[in-house]
Protein backbone atom coordinates (compact mmCIF):
# COMPACT_ATOMS: atom_id res chain seq x y z
CA UNK A 1 0.00 0.00 0.00
CA UNK A 2 1.26 3.45 -0.95
CA UNK A 3 1.39 6.09 1.76
CA UNK A 4 -0.02 9.60 1.57
CA UNK A 5 3.43 11.19 1.16
CA UNK A 6 4.31 8.95 -1.81
CA UNK A 7 0.92 9.62 -3.47
CA UNK A 8 1.44 13.35 -3.09
CA UNK A 9 4.99 13.04 -4.42
CA UNK A 10 3.74 11.10 -7.46
CA UNK A 11 1.00 13.67 -8.08
CA UNK A 12 3.47 16.58 -7.90
CA UNK A 13 5.90 14.70 -10.15
CA UNK A 14 3.22 13.97 -12.78
CA UNK A 15 1.96 17.53 -12.68
CA UNK A 16 5.49 18.95 -13.01
CA UNK A 17 6.28 16.69 -15.97
CA UNK A 18 2.99 17.62 -17.66
CA UNK A 19 3.54 21.34 -17.05
CA UNK A 20 7.08 21.14 -18.43
CA UNK A 21 5.84 19.38 -21.55
CA UNK A 22 3.09 21.95 -22.15
CA UNK A 23 5.40 24.90 -21.50
CA UNK A 24 7.89 23.40 -23.95
CA UNK A 25 5.20 23.18 -26.63
CA UNK A 26 4.12 26.76 -25.96
CA UNK A 27 7.72 27.96 -26.29
CA UNK A 28 8.05 26.19 -29.64
CA UNK A 29 4.83 27.86 -30.84
CA UNK A 30 6.01 31.30 -29.71
CA UNK A 31 9.47 30.83 -31.24
CA UNK A 32 7.89 29.83 -34.55
CA UNK A 33 5.59 32.84 -34.46
CA UNK A 34 8.49 35.21 -33.73
CA UNK A 35 10.47 33.66 -36.59
CA UNK A 36 7.54 34.02 -39.01
CA UNK A 37 6.80 37.63 -38.00
CA UNK A 38 10.49 38.53 -38.33
CA UNK A 39 10.59 36.98 -41.80
CA UNK A 40 7.48 38.90 -42.89
CA UNK A 41 8.87 42.20 -41.59
CA UNK A 42 12.13 41.54 -43.44
CA UNK A 43 10.26 40.75 -46.65
CA UNK A 44 8.19 43.94 -46.28
CA UNK A 45 11.32 46.05 -45.83
CA UNK A 46 12.96 44.35 -48.82
CA UNK A 47 9.89 45.12 -50.95
CA UNK A 48 10.06 48.77 -49.87
CA UNK A 49 13.76 48.99 -50.76
CA UNK A 50 13.13 47.41 -54.15
CA UNK A 51 10.27 49.82 -54.87
CA UNK A 52 12.41 52.81 -53.87
CA UNK A 53 15.25 51.63 -56.12
CA UNK A 54 12.84 51.04 -59.01
CA UNK A 55 11.39 54.52 -58.53
CA UNK A 56 14.85 56.09 -58.58
CA UNK A 57 15.79 54.11 -61.69
CA UNK A 58 12.58 55.15 -63.45
CA UNK A 59 13.28 58.77 -62.56
CA UNK A 60 16.82 58.51 -63.97
CA UNK A 61 15.48 56.88 -67.14
CA UNK A 62 12.83 59.57 -67.71
CA UNK A 63 13.60 62.22 -70.31
CA UNK A 64 14.94 65.51 -69.00
CA UNK A 65 12.32 67.53 -70.81
CA UNK A 66 9.06 67.45 -72.69
CA UNK A 67 7.90 68.91 -75.97
CA UNK A 68 5.22 71.57 -75.55
CA UNK A 69 3.89 73.42 -78.60
CA UNK A 70 6.90 72.30 -80.60
CA UNK A 71 9.38 73.61 -78.03
CA UNK A 72 11.54 71.36 -75.90
CA UNK A 73 11.29 72.38 -72.29
CA UNK A 74 13.88 71.02 -69.88
CA UNK A 75 13.51 70.26 -66.25
CA UNK A 76 16.14 70.03 -63.57
CA UNK A 77 16.95 66.91 -61.65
Amino acid sequence: MVGKFERNKDTVQEFTESAAEHVGRIVVIIAGAVRDVTREIGDLITDGIEMREASKKAERDAPLGTVINGEFETRER
